[in-house]
């Protein structure tokens, strides 16, 4: 269990002693450190997480009956290494990029604080630990949106720490009653409710949608995602994809953790909790995905796509079917990796070009085709198209979806996410058509390829090849998840 705590402290205290540590006179002296923090950290936790499962440990007690505990399962797994492949991705990624954006040991230290943080959201073994770094999740990446310190970054930093301690304060309010009605806050499948829960089963629901919508504040569902297409456009390009890939799976593992591990499935199954969830969870997946079809400027379109994606996520766990959570859990690892590469992508083209708008990007895959292939290879992805691993997510979420009992959801949830794969397209593909089919009148005289450095282009082709091969071989990560999902 050590291991644990040191995949927490490692990221922390290296980001800390960043962020105190005078300027590096060598700007590769400052590369080397970070990078060799990166590679520790995205060591142990890999370490961790193979040897601490089904094991935990109690660091203290806040009080006689609150101990911060830390503990590894199969969640603590999946949502661990989505963790770390992304972070290391978009690190190695911002060696090149974070040229431009100036202020490069801030961004470090914050950016492995994060890291460590997000560590021990992964770890954690009860509810009162989740929420002690839920909160300081908000607190240590807000200076990734404000790192630019323009007007726009300090007013989306804001509203980002608003609606994220609104939300927050929501779950806070339920923890106090589950907390009463519970013997243990300890994370245990099924739930954790006690028999004086059923004197006021009504009371205990309406404090599950309560929490259910706080913790959905940092998955931007509606009607508590404006945030999240603010923050994320003017965060630097891999702040943007740890945040659109990861960050926000912090609200979906609080999810997942509430409604299975905490309040148990089939106290909700049914309920008019489930209802609510559900239309909720649909009316975003189809506002996210028109808004971002809507939109010209291409991170807040990617921004907007988020809100939309996290959301079939969120669907597939209200339905509570093993095959749609499955979907679920896979679209979790599918839509980190896609998310990161085109959030990255979307970075490396700025940066070579200084363009951010996508009316401006005619003929860009003439100009950087190997970022272009795999922008378009992750949007086929984020589509549904086979043989990516989001067609095998979405697949297990409409045939969860069909397969349950619930009416009209079992059918409408469907035809709303085909609507949405389509609307996907709209907004994703057009880039790639204008980018490699740019027209007669395209301006060839000038024409230059100008591709990134390494640094930016390894991780964006690493990645969109893994989100191709969980496509290829979903087998045994879906055999993986069934099974502990059915016990």
């Amino acid at each position: 269990m050590y291991l644990i705590l040191l995949s927490i402290l490692a990221p922390v205290l290296s980001g800390i002693y960043l962020l105190v540590r005078k300027e590096y006179a060598d700007r590769k002296r400052l590369l080397f450190a970070a990078g060799a923090a990166f590679l520790l950290t995205g060591s142990l936790v890999i370490a961790a997480l193979c040897g601490a499962e089904d094991s935990s440990y109690t660091l203290f007690y806040l009080t006689s009956t609150l101990p911060v505990v830390f503990a590894a399962d199969e969640m603590s797994i999946l949502f661990g290494t989505v963790t770390v492949i992304v972070f290391l991705g978009a690190g190695f990624f911002s060696f090149e990029y974070m040229k431009h954006e100036q202020k490069e040991k801030r961004y470090y230290g914050f950016y492995l604080i994060v890291f460590g943080v997000l560590n021990a959201l992964c770890f954690a073994g009860n509810l009162i630990t989740f929420y002690l770094f839920f909160e300081m999740l908000t607190l240590s990446s807000m200076p990734l949106v404000l790192h630019n310190g323009s007007r726009e970054a300090i007013m989306a930093g804001l509203k980002y720490l608003f609606y994220s301690l609104c939300g927050a304060y929501m779950a806070l309010f339920g923890l106090y009653f589950v907390s009463k009605n519970s013997d243990t806050l300890v994370f245990t499948p099924g739930g954790v409710l006690n028999e004086s829960a059923a004197a006021h089963p009504v009371l205990l629901l309406v404090v599950a949608l309560v929490m259910i919508l706080g913790f959905s504040v940092k998955a931007g569902m509606f009607p508590m995602h404006a945030w999240l297409p603010t923050a994320h456009p003017v965060a630097p390009a891999p702040a943007s994809a740890v945040l659109s890939a990861v960050i926000v799976k912090g609200g979906v593992l609080a999810i997942v953790r509430v409604v299975f591990y905490i309040f148990g499935s089939s106290f909700l199954c049914g309920t008019w909790v489930q209802t609510t969830w559900l239309i909720l969870t649909l009316i975003t997946v189809f506002m996210g995905s028109m808004l971002a079809y809507r939109e010209p400027v291409l991170k807040k379109r990617l921004a907007y796509s988020t809100v939309s994606q996290l959301s079939y996520i969120l669907f597939g766990l209200a339905v509570m079917d093993v095959q749609s959570v499955t979907g679920s859990l896979l679209h979790v690892l599918a839509h980190g990796l896609i998310k990161s590469v085109l959030f990255l992508c979307a970075g490396a083209i700025i940066y070579t070009t200084g363009k951010t708008r996508v009316d401006e990007l005619r003929g860009i895959g003439k100009e950087m085709p190997l970022t272009m292939w795999c922008y378009t290879i992750a949007s086929l992805g984020l589509i549904g198209i086979p043989p990516t691993g989001g067609f095998i997510s979405k697949w297990h979420l409409a045939m969860g979806s069909l397969s349950s009992a619930i009416p009209v959801f079992r059918w409408l949830g469907p035809v709303v996410l085909l609507v949405s794969a389509l609307l996907t397209a709209g907004y994703l593909l057009p880039l790639t058509i204008h980018g490699f089919l740019p027209g007669a009148d395209y301006d060839y005289t000038n024409l230059k390829k100008r591709e990134p450095s390494l640094f930016m282009t390894v991780p964006i082709v690493i990645m969109t090849s893994l989100s191709v091969l969980i496509g290829l071989f979903p087998t045994q990560i879906v055999n993986w998840m069934e099974s502990f999902l059915i016990q």
